[in-house]
């Protein structure tokens, strides 16, 4: 049996504790206030959550910044003050407004709200225009069949179980195909890993790809946690699902705590630089091709940067001698570390013996 994290135990805790005050403020609240059940008052609370504050976008770190963001929201909704005609978020303030045993609950109430949600609160989803990095890859795929076509379940992307663009997450979402009612799912991370190598990698025909790849390959199988690893995501592109990409990147790693992403672009001069059927020419219309080739090259990673803020690491002749070097580059976004100080409730219960 896998052991408790005291840490999530500490925060059930307080959640009972916290739904046992609200349960003794319940009878004194409904009578100042002319609520009709806990449920009505409930809904009238909890159902608005949605409507004040962006749950999809803002990551919120703390039941206080929670408790902010709700009553700023609510304030904005408010009809103002002295209109013959209030809108119901006007009549809801002013009847908790009536009660100063309600607007405890009201606060109290929104804290443990927090606390019920606080994993997918507190950590930061993609966003809603980047939430298809990748041709097949959607955060949390649906087919739309009125359109036909693969969507994201907008409202199931802050509740995702798995940290996003990692090994995880492709096994638990399966990859789908586009236009079409099916997906290919993987029953475990080397079914994925087998496809990744000999199906997604292996097309490309680029002998560097294939060794970043039997590399990446290893690295996960030996990681501690290899459903944790973030996806080294191959060919990627941003057009979706435009016949005719005009650029794409070998490579891509998502960190599944920021969102931050870095390419990587294996060029050889053979295939990024090297120019053909010059007889004839002169030096000047010589160094006009060249100049060409450099900035179709440059004007690649300014789209990527200009567009999804994707900063894109190029390697070249020299570097492409020694994969194990450019694959310790990646290594280093591969092992991402989640930096954001998250409440030990555990040590807060503590904290004073």
């Amino acid at each position: 049996m896998a052991a408790r994290d005291p840490v999530k135990t500490a925060r059930n805790r307080l959640i009972a504790k916290m739904k046992e005050d609200l349960r003794a403020m319940l009878p004194k609240v409904l009578k100042e206030t002319g609520f009709a059940s806990e449920a009505s008052l409930n809904a009238v609370i909890g159902g608005k959550a949605q409507e004040f504050i962006d749950l999809h976008h803002q990551v919120i770190l703390s039941p206080d910044q929670y408790v902010t963001c709700y009553t700023r929201g609510f304030k904005a909704a408010m009809s103002p003050p002295g209109r013959p005609f209030p809108n119901a978020h006007r009549q809801n303030f002013e009847r908790l407004k009536s009660s100063k045993a309600s607007q405890k609950y009201f606060i109290l109430f929104l804290k443990r709200a927090y606390l019920n949600h606080f994993e997918e609160l507190s950590r930061k989803r993609p966003q809603l225009s980047e939430a298809e990095v990748w041709m097949g890859q959607l955060v949390t795929p649906r087919f739309n069949k009125r359109k036909g076509e693969w969507e994201n379940d907008r409202s199931e992307i802050r509740h995702f179980p798995k940290l996003y663009w990692t090994i995880g997450h492709v096994v638990h979402t399966g990859l789908v195909i586009p236009d079409e009612e099916e997906k290919i799912s993987f029953g475990s991370v080397d079914e994925y890993l087998t496809f990744f190598k000999n199906v997604l990698v292996r097309n490309s025909g680029s002998r560097y790809e294939k060794a970043i790849a039997e590399r990446y390959v290893a690295f996960v199988k030996a990681a501690k946690d290899p459903e944790g690893v973030p996806l080294l995501i191959p060919e990627y592109r941003y057009e979706g699902k435009a016949a005719k990409h005009r650029f794409r990147l070998d490579f891509c790693i998502i960190d599944p705590f920021t969102m931050q992403k870095v390419g990587y672009e294996l060029s050889p001069w053979s295939t990024h630089g090297y120019l053909t059927k010059l007889k004839g020419l002169t030096q000047k219309e010589i160094n006009e091709l060249a100049k060409d080739n450099f900035d179709k090259e440059m004007a690649k990673h300014k789209a990527f940067f200009k567009r999804y803020k994707i900063y894109a690491l190029i390697y070249t002749d020299k570097d492409l001698a020694d994969i194990d070097a450019i694959f310790e580059d990646m290594k280093q976004y591969l092992e991402p570390v989640d930096e954001v100080v998250q409440l030990d409730f555990d040590l807060i219960g503590k904290f004073f013996g």
